[in-house]
């Protein structure tokens, strides 16, 4: 094997990037059409796009996390894909500040008379009744805003900080082989703290930006189901660029045989994460039903209403059933077709499902649904954002880590035929 097929490298031409650069047009020509022609629409559509590039990027250095911290040999010659998919976070920050500094009144808890402890100060256990609906004190102090804007930016900084950490060590880990031995440690602590910080910051960046829309309902399942849908978001992103970086010989002549391992695991995984979606969907809708608590049914009873109905269906049908039953097969994980065709369908089928937790949270949206052009534009834009970013990152640096000691053992065994 000559050294060129060993390490490749991408070399980006105008022509591979000439299609998400048209997104990004697309989606900026949306943005100013739907804020010359409706601002709160206009700046929810942007905050579901800055959370959707969020996502993939801070579930792909979760996913990192995920292989170091259980010592996953599978996944270490495609770890430059995830890598690169970090890489999104600052631009999905940027996206969700924009909106947090210039469009906040889509927030509820901006509204004076929702931040004012002082009120609570002789209310019996914390609780009183505000048009029908039991408040609890708690949430009060939660939402004030200066404690929610603290959040926004301590999570975004540790979001930031690791990233570039994680990065910086993995290129430094190319050096040499010492430097990539050194590299493995630091990297397993590194995805070690991550994981911890990951599970507060992610809880509350999602309760934040998207529950505080309708700051009376309140899930402890909430958090769970977020991360179930964006963590397959963010796995159907990872493969479809190593589904894309095979087909167009990227990797090598026999890419289709070294990588057949990865591609088939990354299927599992995605098999198992639309699953696990589907599962946590189920399970906070039936309680909620059963429970039929009205703090708690009023986030399903406008998404379950005619006008509703049919996408919300559709959400499950898109992100669960036509993923499950196509990637059951052994084959279908296997097919280069097929992964694509999944993956581009899952990562469709996130953004209609965070469009979907936000936009009926205003009740001015209940009897219709707010979705065209400009909603399909921002979507094509943030897509063509992350696939440029994406592309960018895998041309940095070799799309294998040349002096990982995982891939120098696997080397050194397929070398003496063991």
């Amino acid at each position: 094997m000559s050294a060129s097929t060993e390490i490749p490298r991408l070399q980006l031409t105008p022509a591979m990037q000439r299609l998400p650069i048209v997104g990004i047009v697309i989606g900026v020509a949306a943005t100013a059409l739907g804020f010359a022609t409706d601002i709160q629409r206009a700046a929810l559509d942007l905050m579901i796009c800055g959370f959707y590039a969020v996502s993939v990027g801070v579930l792909a250095m979760f996913f990192l996390s995920t292989q170091r911290l259980s010592s996953a040999k599978w996944s270490a010659s495609i770890r430059r894909i995830p890598e690169a998919l970090t890489r999104v976070v600052p631009a999905g920050i940027l996206l969700l500040a924009i909106v947090a500094v210039a469009f906040h009144n889509i927030w509820p808890w901006m509204d004076p008379a929702h931040a004012n402890p002082e009120q609570w100060a002789n209310i019996k256990d914390g609780f009183k009744l505000e048009n029908g609906v039991i408040a609890h004190a708690g949430r009060e102090v939660y939402l004030a805003p200066a404690f929610v804007y603290a959040r926004m930016i301590i999570c975004a900084v540790l979001w930031l900080a690791f990233t570039f950490w994680f990065r910086k060590t993995s290129a430094n880990a190319d050096a040499s082989k010492q430097a990539g031995r050194a590299a493995h440690s630091k990297l397993n602590k590194i995805g070690g703290a991550f994981a911890v910080l990951f599970a507060f910051s992610f809880t509350a960046v999602a309760f934040d930006f998207i529950v505080s829309l309708t700051p009376d309902w309140f899930t402890t399942m909430y958090a769970v189901f977020v991360f179930a849908g964006s963590f397959a978001l963010s796995i159907a992103t990872i493969a479809l660029t190593l589904v894309l970086l095979i087909k167009h010989g990227k990797l090598g002549p026999n890419a289709r045989t070294q990588f057949h391992e990865p591609l088939h695991t990354l299927g599992t995984f995605l098999l198992a994460f639309s699953t696990f979606w589907a599962y946590i969907w189920t399970c906070q809708y039936l309680l909620i039903w059963y429970g039929n608590i009205p703090e708690e049914v009023k986030f399903y009873l406008p998404r379950s209403n005619s006008t509703w109905l049919w996408i919300f269906l559709a959400n499950v049908f898109i992100n669960w059933i036509i993923p499950f039953f196509t990637l059951l097969p052994r084959t279908s994980k296997r097919s280069l077709k097929i992964m694509q065709a999944m993956c581009t369908l899952v990562i469709c089928g996130h953004w209609l499902d965070m469009w979907l937790l936000v936009m009926p949270s205003k009740e001015r949206f209940h009897d219709h649904l707010p979705l065209g052009p400009v909603e399909i534009g921002m979507a094509a834009g943030v897509i063509g954002l992350v696939a440029l970013i994406i592309m960018r990152g895998l041309a940095k640096l070799p799309l294998v880590p040349t002096h990982d000691p995982v891939i120098e053992h696997r080397r050194q065994i397929a070398a003496h035929g063991h």
